[in-house]
């Protein structure tokens, strides 16, 4: 189809040649479909196309998103064909099969189906993206968490008492039995699609709960029985190669899980030892889902230039601050993919190496032999660098070694646990870095939160309180005639009313008026104050300008964002 609708989509002036041009070098480059490239590089919306095309070629859309496809339909279609054509079977009535389809004037993939189902086709048009879903969801379907422990024997499986010595032969046998293996898979399998970023495995007294936190929340998903827990412990042990007899301390590994098509997905495993067993948290590490264009972050436009202008500087550093799962780590990988030239020597101290990049020399740290953020630091600056990334400043030794190298010509990025910009200067202050140190060497701090995106599929105009946006922050004259949105809750959101999340940034350039503040004693709250005058967009701002674009709810600007005292 590339040709014909590179062609329709020009005649009807959706899209510039020169814009059809690079999604062709684009398609070459990355490979698959022209219209997959126009979504990628965001010349068109991926809605947009779909409609294009349905009034194109006459034939109606379709959200698959509200289908429950039967399994006796699916089988019709051999997943080979389903994956070549980009189509999808949805419904058969009588003699009539109905198929989605990316391209609806493929008609070699409409004979492929006659042939191939002796049925006749009725086409429809859907998203390529909606049918690479549908195709994930109902091909790879793998056994429910009933049909799981039907096969379990609830005598099968017994510890006895928690503090009683367990024969690790024992726990290595119960760990390989049968449906502990399944459960375990299924839990890991089921995390990735719904979309997962970690998986809590919860032992209490009298239950054992799986829950797994989905942009943001924790949803409880499943409830195995109580006598499982140390088996599925264990199984995860073995599976990340840990020490499987081992269950009073701590522990951490990895676990990495082949998908097909060369997708991989890492899961980092850490294990606690609480009351009434062990816990074990497992964070999802897909790099194929990590974004690294900046544009798509959820930066504006002015926060964007000011980030970007400050990490073009040849030194000086660049802080990036929030709370644990706020998004640093993509906002700085994001920075190095775009500082990763070959003239640059670029080097990392993380703890732990979340994604390995391409051109960039990552070390892992290991506290327990002395490699720590210091003393990797000390290394880099003997290993001729040009950036470095510190994963942390946890400490003064770590504080002044940073301070240090971003004063003798190199650019430094790194991350500090504090609540907004201005409290980062308090922060380094009060780990004893010298004031006019800290005005020497930092050029920006950025503030982060992620707010959760309103599901699109089931997005709804909705009436709020006058007063309860005053509350938030807005101002009256900003309230006449504001739409506000919700998601009301369908498949493609599991109900939840959110897909996704967007990141909120509070972009802090150091300006020289904050400089002389800092030398002069300033507090945090002077300090936030000079800032939003000289044009800084504060954290609850970010989130007001996100929530009058209809991008998310006031609940969540007010779950994510403190409101300023200015």
């Amino acid at each position: 189809m590339g040709g014909r609708l590179g062609e329709l989509l020009v005649r009807e002036s959706v899209i510039s040649v020169g814009q059809l041009r690079k999604a062709q070098e684009e398609q070459r480059r990355a490979g698959g479909r022209l219209g997959s490239s126009l979504v990628k590089l965001g010349m068109i919306e991926e809605s947009e196309l779909t409609s294009f095309l349905s009034t194109q070629y006459g034939v109606p859309a379709i959200n698959l998103g509200d289908f429950d496809v039967d399994v006796d339909v699916i089988n019709l279609v051999p997943k080979e064909v389903a994956e070549k054509h980009c189509l999808v079977p949805f419904n058969r009535s009588g003699s009539t099969i109905s198929v989605a389809m990316s391209d609806p004037s493929n008609i070699f993939a409409v004979d492929d189906i006659k042939f191939i189902t002796g049925y006749n086709v009725e086409v429809m048009v859907a998203s390529e993206q909606a049918i690479r879903d549908s195709i994930e969801r109902y091909y790879t379907r793998g056994p429910s968490y009933e049909e799981v422990m039907e096969g379990f024997d609830d005598e099968e499986i017994d510890y006895g008492e928690e503090n009683e010595e367990v024969d690790v032969v024992d726990l290595e046998r119960d760990a390989e039995e049968a449906p502990v293996v399944k459960l375990v898979n299924l839990v890991l399998v089921d995390a990735i699609k719904k979309g997962a970023s970690d998986i809590h495995l919860e032992p209490y007294e009298k239950e054992f709960r799986v829950r797994y936190r989905i942009d943001g929340v924790l949803y409880e998903v499943m409830k195995p029985p109580l006598k499982l827990k140390n088996a599925i412990t264990s199984r995860i042990k073995i599976m990340s190669e840990l020490d499987i007899a081992e269950r009073r301390l701590p522990q951490d590994g990895r676990i990495k899980l082949k998908l097909g098509r060369g997708r991989e997905m890492d899961f980092r495993v850490s294990v606690l030892p609480t009351l009434f067993g062990e816990k074990v948290v497992m964070r999802l590490l897909d790099k194929s889902n990590l974004e690294l264009d900046m544009t798509k972050l959820g930066f504006d436009p002015e926060p964007l230039k000011r980030f970007k202008d400050a990490i073009e500087n040849p030194f000086g550093m660049i802080l990036v601050t929030g709370p644990t799962g706020s998004g640093k780590t993509t906002t700085l990988y994001s920075a190095l993919s775009e500082l990763n030239q070959p003239a640059v020597n670029l080097s990392t101290a993380e703890d732990p190496v979340e994604y390995n990049l391409k051109g960039i020399n990552q070390v892992q740290m290991h506290d327990e032999i002395g490699l720590n953020f210091s003393a990797a630091l000390r290394s880099f600056l003997r290993q001729d660098p040009d950036i470095i990334m510190v994963g942390e400043i946890r400490d003064f030794e770590t504080a002044e070694i940073a301070v240090k190298a971003a004063l003798t010509g190199h650019l430094v990025l790194s991350t500090l646990h504090t609540n907004d910009a201005p409290s980062t200067i308090s922060r380094l202050l009060n780990m004893g870095v010298e004031p006019f140190l800290v005005t020497a060497s930092v050029i920006l701090i950025l503030a982060q939160r992620l707010a959760r995106r309103i599901c699109p599929e089931c997005k709804k105009p909705v009436k709020v309180p006058e007063q309860s946006l005053l509350d938030l922050g807005l101002k009256p004259e900003e309230i006449r005639g504001l739409t506000l949105y919700k998601g009301t809750g369908c498949r493609n959101c599991a109900d939840t009313g959110f897909k996704g999340r967007v990141a909120l940034y509070e972009v802090m350039p150091f300006w020289d008026p904050l400089k002389e503040m800092v030398l002069n004693g300033a507090s945090t709250a002077e300090l936030k104050m000079e800032a939003v005058k000289l044009s800084m967009i504060s954290l609850r701002a970010a989130g007001l300008i996100k929530l009058k674009e209809g991008v998310t709810t006031l609940d969540e600007v007010a779950r994510v964002t403190a409101a300023d005292v200015i």
